[in-house]
């Protein structure tokens, strides 16, 4: 057992949430608008960000609740740069060594003055000035709501970046067939990116499959709507289908009836690679580290086989 391994046990069996910050981690489905450090955001704006202090029963739920109490923090170009740092500045916090973030295709237009290589460089700054020991992962995210038009003009101008690691697309499941998305993904995967996608989260099992399967995915973020079926898991399984899940994300809204029982056991069990993430902190209130130290508590999960979660995020896609 290595000295980190050793040290991530050691401060699970010792409740020591400073020695889990400590320790190698990775954050592989963080939006970063939504990701930030309260107290990075409070030095910088005086502004203080409540805590959310009950369930959301939706999507618009949450997005209420973002636009009443953070939205007009990040507006405009500063604001969203604000945003930015403060993510860096939370996953420094959080002992996090690699980062998995990117900016939405749409956003091009609205921040960078639809230049590729200007968001290229906000991203890459920001993360000199503030967290240069973090293996930035930059993405390419689409937002599943934006028309498949707008979506196939706005992400012309990404392709001729190598410096791209991964693609996501997220949003409301709902808003539009998978299908829709094939194109966009074979030319992603001829430009050698990780293929991830939201699914799962509030669609059913067969829907995670349908994922993976019509844009041929590396990774599922969230895809615990998995654990509805043994033969979907096994799928998984047989094809090394990774999921970035994010337990505290998927109580408060709704999607898991509590830490305690939260699928992610099932789908551990099941032999699927899974990792542990943070989703949306200014949201959620749950770090990283505070999600390993949850499901030890709530005994999910004895201590090695978190750390085994753990060096999964650390490994995951090379």
């Amino acid at each position: 057992m290595d000295n980190a391994s050793k040290k991530f046990i050691n401060a699970l069996l010792t409740n020591d949430i400073e020695a889990l910050k400590r320790t190698p981690k990775a954050d592989l489905h963080n939006h970063f608008y939504l990701g930030g450090n309260r107290d990075y955001i409070y030095k910088k704006t005086s502004m203080n960000i409540p805590l959310l202090a009950h369930q959301l029963n939706s999507m618009d739920e949450m997005h209420n609740w973002v636009n009443k109490h953070i939205g007009s923090i990040f507006e405009g170009k500063l604001g969203r740069a604000l945003a930015l740092e403060a993510t860096f500045a939370q996953a420094v916090h959080d002992g996090i060594t690699i980062l998995d973030i990117g900016e939405d295709v749409w956003a091009n237009g609205y921040f960078y003055n639809n230049n590729v290589e200007e968001l290229i460089e906000t991203f890459n700054s920001i993360h000199e000035n503030i967290a240069p020991d973090i293996d930035l992962r930059l993405q390419i995210g689409l937002s599943r709501h934006c028309k498949i038009n707008d979506i196939e003009k706005w992400i012309e101008p990404f392709w001729d970046y190598e410096c791209f690691y991964s693609i996501d697309l997220y949003g409301d499941e709902l808003a539009q067939p998978i299908e829709k998305f094939k194109g966009i993904y074979r030319k992603a995967k001829e430009k050698g990116l990780i293929l991830k996608a939201h699914s799962g989260e509030w669609g059913d099992a067969d829907s995670v499959k349908r994922a993976v399967s019509e844009l041929e995915l590396n990774e599922v973020q969230h895809g615990i709507a998995a654990s509805q079926s043994s033969k979907i898991m096994n799928w998984l399984y047989d094809h090394k289908i990774q999921l970035n899940i994010c337990p505290t994300s998927n109580v408060m809204l709704g999607r898991a009836e509590s830490i305690k029982n939260h699928p992610i056991r099932k789908l551990f069990d099941s032999g699927i690679k899974v990792t542990i993430n943070s989703d949306d902190v200014l949201v959620f209130n749950s770090s990283v580290s505070g999600e390993y130290l949850k499901l030890f508590n709530e005994g999910v999960f004895n201590a090695e086989e978190l750390d085994t979660i753990r060096k999964n995020g650390l490994t995951s896609s090379i």
